[in-house]
């Protein structure tokens, strides 16, 4: 190629110094020509003609120095040029044995690779024959498949129709079930509702009888006033009629009056206590009465025992509930014929517990009576009630301050069923903790969260708070429910706001009447979990020559990505 180069470049030198040696000889023509042409007009005197010719002979002087400084620099050139195409070509010489040699191993080489390619058709014929072999024995095994697929496919056809036929069958009757249960229900309904009514007109006549009770007491309470009036106006006529001290008597039969209403206080306080104990007694004996059926008899005989020494303590020794103030009032004027007769009331009515008729008739008596029933005397003092009566509205009284007191005090008895005893936390949250997982920093995130009441009574929870370090991120909705029944649930909202890229963890506490109870919490960050899924790669027995590759799977479980080598 460089020889080829040398030589178009020698012919275009040689043709351009040939072009220029014709244009110099032109030039020489034409300036012969000229200087004629002066001598011409000399001669003839033509003066304007002579300077123009002139000129034209300078210029053609000026190109044709020009064109032989050209003349020289191409003959250089083509010197050059000769010089450089001799040594190329004793060069080529040089390496023509060289050439000889590459192109018999070209030979040689593209013998070998058509023998090998010979040899490479060759086994690939061979493997194509052996993969015809092997796909017609793939679609014999997948023929045979198929058929079994499809005897497969028949017989659980017929097992799905046989089954539903039956799940048809117990679905009727069941619905049957259903709808017997709804009318059960719907029937129970209207009965509590029936009651819920009468309940309601019931206590409306007890307000319509309170409030006629109030009248009259008003009423008794007016007239009582003017009857001291009148009697505080005849005391004073008649002092002043003795001729006595007015304020100091009257001062005087005041303090006898409050005295003597301090005493009858005492008594009902006194008479109260007796019928709280009493009521108390007859409770316990109530609750040992039912427990006989299903304790053993050594538990009868312990609860017997312990309500005796009830019974010894609060009934029969009296000095054990009596308060210091009834000694002074009382003072020396007590003898042991009035402590013989306060004892006799109180075994009247041990005895009077002991008797379920007549304890059943006092249950019948309505605990406030109406008032308009009988006839009253507004000047009649009223008798003492049915102690009965006493003790049944002071331990009504006192199961409604138990129930006021048990939602506040948080804390219930053991929650026992027939059987078992409920153990552990009161409610089960659904998921059992609250994971937030795979967060990005600036995005909002909501769950929904389910708790169940897992104890054997109605229970009440309410939300103390969240982990002191989870107050920048988490925020909880939660509304309080009220009473929630056993196998109910509630549910409430937890707001994750992440601002950091880092994992927490903490707890959602809450407060039930069985004690506190708290639902974990846990936040974690993105992370890459690589995994393999072989752990040994096992390529059998071989042959010699032969080539076996096995796929390996790098699986990432996480949510972050990375790089890998």
């Amino acid at each position: 190629k460089n020889l080829q180069n040398i030589s178009d470049v020698f012919v275009s030198c040689s043709d351009t110094l040939s072009a220029c040696r014709l244009r110099s000889k032109m030039l020489a023509k034409q300036l012969d020509h000229v200087d004629m042409e002066i001598e011409r007009e000399e001669e003839a005197g033509n003066v304007a003609a002579v300077s123009r010719l002139q000129a034209m002979s300078s210029r053609l002087c000026t190109e044709l120095e020009r064109e032989k400084e050209l003349e020289l620099r191409i003959a250089l050139a083509l010197k050059e040029n000769l010089v450089e195409m001799w040594q190329t070509e004793t060069e080529q010489g040089k390496y023509n044995i060289l050439r000889e040699q590459l192109q018999k191993d070209e030979e040689k080489l593209q013998m070998q690779y058509q023998e090998e390619r010979e040899v490479r058709i060759w086994k690939e014929k061979i493997t194509a024959m052996q993969a015809e072999g092997r796909r017609r024995t793939q679609e014999k095994r997948e023929e045979e498949a198929r058929r079994e697929y499809e005897e497969r496919n028949k017989k659980i056809l017929e097992d799905a129709k046989r089954n539903h036929e039956k799940a048809v069958c117990f679905l009727r009757q069941s619905m049957a079930r259903i709808h017997e249960k709804n009318a059960k229900e719907e029937v129970k309904a209207q009965e509590h509702m029936e009651r819920r009514i009468q309940a309601v007109l019931s206590l409306k006549t007890s307000i319509t009888s309170n409030r006629e009770r109030l009248q009259t007491l008003q009423i008794l309470n007016k007239a009582k006033a003017l009857e001291a009036k009148k009697e505080e106006m005849k005391m004073r006529e008649a002092i002043l009629a003795k001729g006595g001290n007015v304020i100091r008597e009257i001062l005087l039969h005041k303090r006898q009056q409050e005295h003597k209403k301090k005493e009858e206080a005492f008594r009902e306080l006194q008479k109260s206590r007796k019928m709280e104990i009493v009521s108390r007694i007859l409770q316990e004996k109530a609750s040992i009465h039912k427990q006989k059926k299903s304790q053993s008899p050594s538990k009868a005989i312990k609860a017997r025992v312990i309500f005796n020494c009830i019974f010894k303590i609060c009934v029969l020794s009296p000095k054990s509930w009596r308060s210091p103030s009834v000694c002074s009032l009382a003072g020396e004027g007590t003898d042991p014929q009035g402590e013989s007769s306060e004892s006799s009331p109180q075994d009247e009515l041990w005895e009077s517990g002991d008797e379920d008729t007549e304890k059943d008739k006092s249950l019948l008596v309505p605990e406030f009576p109406g008032l308009w029933s009988g006839q009253y005397d507004l000047h009649k003092v009223p008798k003492a009630e049915d102690p009965t009566q006493l003790a049944i509205s002071a331990m009504r009284k006192k199961m409604s301050e138990k129930k006021m007191e048990e939602p506040q005090t948080g804390i219930l008895p053991k929650q026992i069923v027939p059987g078992r005893e409920h153990k552990g936390c009161a409610f089960h949250s659904k998921p059992s903790c609250i994971h937030f997982k795979d967060f990005d920093v600036g995005q909002i995130y909501k769950k929904k969260i389910v708790l169940t009441n897992a104890s054997y009574s109605v229970n009440y929870c309410r939300l103390v708070g969240i982990s002191e370090w989870l107050k920048d991120f988490i925020s909880v909705h939660f509304d309080p429910p009220g009473k929630v029944s056993y196998g109910m649930s509630c549910e409430f909202l937890v707001t994750f706001k992440p601002v950091i890229n880092e994992g927490l963890e903490g707890e959602v506490m809450f407060m039930a009447q069985t004690g506190s109870f708290s639902v974990p919490l846990k936040c974690t960050v993105k992370t890459c979990i690589l995994a393999l899924d072989k752990e040994l790669i096992d390529f059998g027995s071989l042959v010699v020559g032969e080539t076996i590759s096995r796929t390996i799977s790098l699986t990432n479980s996480g949510a972050l990505g990375t790089r890998f080598r």
